[in-house]
This record gives C-alpha cells, structure tokens and sequence, in this order.
C-alpha cells in the first residue's frame, strides 16, 4: 500500500488490526488486493466511471418518499463481481453526519463469505465519502471489541462501501432506515445523513485518510 499521508502513519495498526474482520478486492483498474476492513489502495487517482452492471430489481423507495408503511417488498440481489470473501458480523461505523459526492450507484448485492454462504448487502458505489466524528466498533462474535476514534475519516477515488444496515437522519429530521432488503433507489441516497450509524461489511478506496486518530481495546 503506498500513498498514505504521513499524518495517518497511525493508522498501520488499524489496516493491520482489521484484516482479520473483512476484506474486499480493489478495483480492476488497481494492481493490488485490498484485505483489510478499511483500506487504501494505491495513491489517489481521478475516479473513472463505472463500468455499469446488472441492477437489483424491484427497488424499493426511500421511507417518506413514496414508500408504502409496513409494506417490505422483495427484493432480487445479484452476486457482486467485484467482491472477495467477508467476514461477518459486521463492524459498526458511527458518526455526526456522512457526506457523500459522485454517487455512482446504491444497490443491493450478495457478497461471499468464509463460511461459504452468501450475504445481501448494500453496495454503494461513490467519488468522495466523508464522516465526521469517525467511530468504528470491530468486534468478533466474542471477546473484546476494537474501537477507533477519529474527529474525520476520508474515502476518496473509486470508493464502494458494502454495507448490511443504515441509519440516520435527514437534514430536516426525518429518520431514515435501511437494510440490505429495502435499498434506495441508485440515485436517490441523500448525499447528507446526520447521526449516522452503519453496519460495515467492509469498504475500498483510491486513499483514506484519518484525523487524530485513536484505538483501544474494549470489554
């Protein structure tokens, strides 16, 4: 991995200590495998394009945008190509809000896993992501968690972000929720979310960057 700013040399033992908890293959247009969690993958370049790809259908709209209350349609998620093998459970991303520029896509997708079943996720496919007061909350099924504070995480260039759960806020108050079974239409996500928790299969990057950065182990 190369290209990492020397503010967030720190940041080495969070790639390290995550490996263990998700991965996920850097684009084709990138040389390298990406294994950890969240990860860089080579110096940050423009974000080309997407090739586009097969979309879930049916796709179920937005709650308070034309959703129907109660009504949980079903919905047809294709085996992600891009994908390598995830562990799960996964980790819980928090944050005071999230920002998102150059939204591609939000679709619904299964990923591998080192079980060797398939999980659905949400897959969203962006240029620029940005969350403020950054808390990551990396556990295994037992034992200790590891939980990394940063006042801002950066994904930027080709990012994806696999994801099993949102939620939030809109910025007029509206809550929002979603699932890997209920994503948004591709183009509709908010691009602003406040009091924002994620459910964090895993996630790749051109570059990643963290602002004061801190880890400990908890219970």
């Amino acid at each position: 991995m190369t290209g990492i700013p020397a503010k967030t040399a720190v940041t080495v033992c969070l790639v390290v200590a995550l490996a263990s908890i998700g991965a996920a293959k850097a684009p084709a247009a990138e040389p390298a495998l990406c294994i950890p969690l969240v990860t860089q993958c080579g110096a940050a370049t423009p974000s080309p394009t997407p090739t586009p790809g097969p979309v879930p259908t049916p796709i179920v709209p937005l709650p308070g945008l034309g959703a129907t209350p109660g009504a949980t349609p079903p919905v047809s998620a294709l085996a992600d190509p891009d994908a390598t093998t995830f562990t799960l459970p996964a980790a819980q991303l928090g944050g005071s809000s999230i920002s998102i520029k150059g939204l591609h896509s939000v679709t619904a997708v299964t990923v591998p896993l080192a079980n060797g079943t398939r999980t659905p996720v949400l897959k969203i496919v962006a240029d620029d992501v940005v969350v403020d007061d950054f808390m990551l909350d990396v556990r295994k099924a037992t034992g200790p968690s590891l939980v990394t504070n940063a006042t801002r995480m950066h994904l930027h260039g080709n990012v994806r972000i696999y994801l099993d759960s949102i939620t939030g806020s809109l910025l007029d108050g509206t809550a929002l929720t979603l699932g890997a079974a209920t994503p948004p239409p591709g183009n509709e996500l908010p691009p602003t979310l406040l009091r924002v928790n994620l459910g964090l299969v895993g996630v790749t990057a051109g570059s990643i960057v963290f602002t004061s950065p801190h880890q400990s182990l908890k219970g």
